[in-house]
């Protein structure tokens, strides 16, 4: 067994009393608003009725839902993206950029679909992906997509 050497552990404080040595920060999270999500298998079949804006990261599907006031993402990845480390991390990355990005530029009563690209999603930069949703959103909602 590990024996301490005859002048105790150094790097740590002798008294049990004495508080600990300064850490690093930790950054504070900031907690945006959880956004409603699209579980089933109609949802997305209903979204994918509506109106749809390929941009080069990703495809954004959106239908308005009369029957809800609430805005609604789903995100979905084919096996086309890849293996499933690969397709779990574009879903990630679509999420957080749901999260960032929809609840300022987003419309109440829409239900969103974010369908990862293969190659594309995983891989392009956060800010491409969050100007080209920001750019979906707009070509969306001015009634240019199809």
């Amino acid at each position: 067994p590990r024996l301490s050497g005859p002048h105790g552990n150094q790097s740590r404080p002798q008294d049990p009393e004495c508080a600990s040595r300064p850490g690093p920060e930790i950054p504070q999270r900031v907690s945006l608003p959880a956004l409603d999500r699209l579980t089933k298998r109609s949802e997305f079949l209903s979204a994918a009725r509506g109106k749809r804006v390929a941009m080069p990261g990703f495809i954004l599907q959106a239908r308005q839902n009369h029957a809800s006031n609430q805005m609604r993402v789903g995100f979905t990845c084919s096996q086309k993206v890849g293996n499933a480390v690969a397709r779990n991390r574009a879903k990630r990355r679509l999420r957080a950029l749901a999260q960032h990005i929809l609840p300022e530029q987003g419309q109440i009563g829409f239900d969103y679909v974010l369908i990862g690209r293969a190659k594309v999603t995983a891989g392009q930069p956060f800010v491409d992906l969050a100007h080209d949703l920001r750019a979906a959103l707009t070509k969306l909602h001015t009634n240019d997509a199809r």
